[in-house]
């Protein structure tokens, strides 16, 4: 097959996919091996038109390339702990997109520091921010998209098991992730009459350049693919159709809910 016919298939599919004529907004992508991108990409291929943010400056080089991938007309910077940039990126989206479909969070932060020795030793400092930037943002960014969400939506956030359980190194992460849990809860609940839906993704450990920050990481790998029930860990795609999931009409009636995307790892006991 040649690659102009390789691309008219691919039109092709994204005009009759799923998601054809739906918007949405991805926070949170870093780069190519982000789940925030392997969201995008099945995001894309079903037909959504995307829009994106990154933090700053140092990320602007490693995004449009990948915009431009996926066709994205809408890149703009926004540090999510700036409710005026958070504005101003609604604003702008607004003029540019008169609705909005579903929106990924997949933002998450903390000192390095604080994922290090004993939670017990974390700081007032530390933890503020990492459930501000973890936690926080959800809120800040849900709170922006709703006007334009006229006829209800999705909201898709990432989680992990370190909320529920003690996870060694994960320390104040796992605080932050639990108190996005019941965010997600109490979203759903608040949204739920305006059909707006709120889900987190409990992925396993991925490969990703903010799961490598972790000490220990890699025997976390080892550990999870020796005790899941499916012997393996969980691919980054296996995430990305998740979340294809929760922000598709498939999902219509799933609301507050933590879907574990983990190859089964959290149902065990021992």
């Amino acid at each position: 097959m040649t690659a102009a016919e390789t691309e008219v298939l691919d039109k092709t599919a994204r005009e009759t996919g799923m998601m054809a004529g739906k918007r949405g907004i991805i926070f949170g992508v870093a780069n190519e091996r982000s789940l925030a991108w392997y969201c995008a990409k099945y995001l894309y291929e079903q037909g959504a038109d995307l829009a994106f943010t990154y933090q700053g400056e140092a990320l602007e080089k490693r995004i449009m390339p990948l915009a431009e991938k996926v066709e994205s007309e809408f890149v703009e910077m926004c540090d999510l702990g700036d409710d005026a940039q958070i504005d101003k990126v609604f604003d702008k989206l607004s003029k540019k997109w008169d609705s909005l479909d579903f929106l990924i969070h997949a933002v998450a932060f903390a000192n390095k520091e604080d994922l290090e020795g004993h939670y017990v030793n974390t700081t007032r400092e530390g933890f503020r921010l990492a459930l501000d930037v973890s936690c926080y943002t959800l809120t800040a960014v849900t709170n922006r998209a709703l006007p334009m969400m006229k006829d209800g939506g999705s909201v898709v956030t990432l989680t992990y098991y370190g909320a529920e359980k003690v996870v060694p190194h994960y320390n104040v992460m796992g605080v932050a992730k639990a108190a996005l849990e019941s965010s997600v809860m109490y979203l759903a609940a608040d949204l739920g009459e305006k059909n707006v839906r709120v889900n987190a993704i409990s992925a396993g450990p991925v490969k990703t350049l903010a799961a490598m920050g972790i000490a220990g990481f890699r025997d976390m790998l080892k550990l999870v693919e020796q005790k899941a029930p499916m012997k393996r860990n969980v691919e980054a795609d296996e995430v990305g159709k998740t979340a294809l999931y929760l922000a598709s009409d498939l999902s219509s009636g799933v609301t507050g809910e933590v879907i574990h995307v983990d190859c089964g790892y959290s149902i065990l006991g021992m």
